[in-house]
């Protein structure tokens, strides 16, 4: 069995804000059925991991590895509760910059398309 699986697909559910109605939709299970799943009253096996993976875009052994702590650093200071991001490495920001652009551009493009 794998341990805390159930844990790790809610927070990533909830991550992705799917709720539970629609991975069960996907998974062709009641709401119910799914339930049980993230709350462990239903054994989950490699084959509906596989399953719940593709439908939130996550590969299995990354649900297997998830760790809540790494996405969210809460931590109180002061009275303060604040939460820490993790930093995008420099090469990556810089291709979702270069892709916006790209997007932007097109745009544009499409714009002046359909004005003619």
């Amino acid at each position: 069995m794998i341990k805390q699986a159930e844990t790790k697909i809610k927070q990533i559910r909830e991550l992705k804000n799917f709720t539970q109605e629609y991975v069960a939709q996907k998974l062709g299970l009641s709401t119910r059925a799914y339930s049980k799943i993230e709350t462990g009253e239903t054994q989950l096996t490699i084959n509906r991991l596989n399953e719940i993976s593709a439908i939130m875009g996550v590969p299995p052994m990354e649900v297997l590895g998830f760790d809540d702590k790494q996405v969210f650093n809460n931590c109180k200071q002061d009275g303060y509760i604040g939460i820490n991001h993790i930093n995008l490495p420099e090469k990556l920001i810089q291709q979702y910059e270069e892709t916006i652009q790209s997007l932007k551009e097109q745009i544009q493009l499409l714009k002046l398309l359909q004005g003619k």
